[in-house]
């Protein structure tokens, strides 16, 4: 595999790695072999080292002394850990902004929700839903805030998501509550949009690594999502 230029070679490992993951050819408990992926990807072992620290940190993985890196534990219950987690940090500057809505973040967001609901394309529908996540985050999140928010996204694929043929129909409600949460200084209503979200994500991704074979079926991931 080539190198991936302008992108950070201890991210394009971590991509890598997690991808490995969701597609089921690292399951848990399974060792990473650090000389394969390094020969795969075309780096020496420092980038490799320096995201196998990171996902330690993440809780993807975990490193035993003189015996390498494994896989941790891997199932619905720990994808949709994953999620509500995102959604609680997503939450904070969420209420944050509802706290303090300035009037040209307010515009900003208000032209990405319509921006959305006018298109039903998944890529483009996507990538505005990272821009109006962007918004909200460089106005309200520390870097700390910032970093945790980085962390929790590790199993939620952009690529799967630009993909995702039900994006509108299923996000769409979200964005608007959450937006008319921010306008009213509805902090309550900012944090259970961006929860609701995250939630109804985390579903989706469950059921679609069921559909791969990564998990077998389960009732987890078919609990309805939280009402707005």
């Amino acid at each position: 595999m080539p190198k991936r230029y302008g992108v950070k070679e201890k991210d394009q490992v971590v991509s890598h790695i997690i991808n490995l993951v969701l597609t089921g050819k690292l399951r848990s408990g399974d060792r990473v072999d650090r000389n394969e992926i390094a020969h795969e990807l075309g780096l020496s072992r420092v980038p490799i080292q320096e995201a196998v620290v990171q996902l330690e940190h993440d809780g993807i993985i975990s490193t035993r002394y003189h015996r390498g890196a494994f896989v941790e534990r891997f199932d619905e219950s720990v994808v949709l850990e994953h999620h509500e987690l995102h959604g609680m940090l997503l939450g904070i500057a969420s209420a944050r902004a509802a706290t303090d809505p300035r009037p040209h973040i307010l515009a900003q967001l208000d032209s990405l929700t319509g921006f959305m609901r006018a298109n039903r394309d998944s890529r483009a529908f996507q990538e505005a839903a990272w821009q109006y996540r962007q918004t909200i985050n460089e106005a309200y999140a520390g870097p700390r805030l910032l970093a945790e928010i980085r962390a929790s996204q590790s199993f939620i694929p952009r690529s799967f998501w630009i993909t995702y043929m039900n994006n509108h129909d299923e996000m769409l409600p979200f964005y608007e509550a959450e937006t008319e949460a921010i306008r009213s200084h509805d902090t309550d209503g900012a944090r259970a949009a961006c929860a609701g979200r995250s939630q109804a994500m985390g579903r989706i991704m469950v059921n679609e690594l069921v559909r791969r074979g990564v998990f077998a079926p389960s009732m987890l991931a078919r609990q309805p999502s939280a009402a707005l």
